[in-house]
């Protein structure tokens, strides 16, 4: 039976483990433990007392070390739960985040700050600033508004003057030399003669 779904007791911490003990801490010697007879006894503490905590520290050690391989097994355990419930670390950050979030929302500071912000929002600065900016984009738009107006007009002014309509007729003219009368849409007659290569190109 897999250890992580066992129900262990832990006042009898090797019962359901089938686990091997050779990683023990208890191999681990320590500072005062059994064997360590070059440290002298503190003073007021006798033989007996020191085996006595000797052996309540081995002990002590020992459900310290069960106690990791039952938290082992058990976040292994939880660890397949989360995988068949499709849980990932990036569901838990989210979910996390989220509650995060609702913490934030529901805490006295950011509900002062929020009434803050709404006695701001009623304030009458605030309406008179408004107000100030309505205004200022409202006339921004209206001189936006004549000075494409005046462009206009003046182009149109600029269009109907003698020079403009003298340069018109300078372009016309160049372009009827260099297209001739074909490029005023007027039909190529018979008598059009087109000068024609000896070698045209393949």
């Amino acid at each position: 039976m897999d250890p992580a779904s066992q129900d262990i007791n832990l006042n009898s911490p090797n019962k359901g483990l089938g686990v091997d003990h050779s990683d023990s801490l208890a191999d681990v010697p320590v500072e005062g433990a059994v064997g360590n007879s070059a440290n002298p006894l503190p003073p007021g503490l006798t033989e007996e007392e020191a085996e006595e905590l000797r052996t309540e520290l081995t002990k002590v050690e020992e459900e310290i070390n069960t106690l990791r391989q039952v938290l082992s097994a058990k976040e292994r355990h939880a660890t397949e739960l989360k995988r068949k419930l499709g849980l990932s670390p990036l569901t838990e950050i989210r979910q996390n985040l989220t509650k995060s979030w609702q913490d934030v929302q529901t805490s006295n500071a950011y509900l002062s700050a929020s009434a803050t912000l709404d006695d701001i929002a009623h304030s009458e600065a605030y309406k008179k600033t408004q107000e100030t900016l309505s205004q200022a984009g409202q006339k921004t738009s209206a001189a936006l508004t004549t000075v494409g107006s005046v462009i206009s007009k003046r182009l149109g002014d600029m269009r109907n003057s003698a020079t403009f309509k003298s340069f018109e007729d300078k372009m016309g003219n160049l372009k009827y030399k260099v297209v001739g009368p074909r490029g005023n849409g007027e039909a190529v007659t018979p008598t059009d003669t087109t000068p024609t290569q000896e070698n045209p190109p393949f």
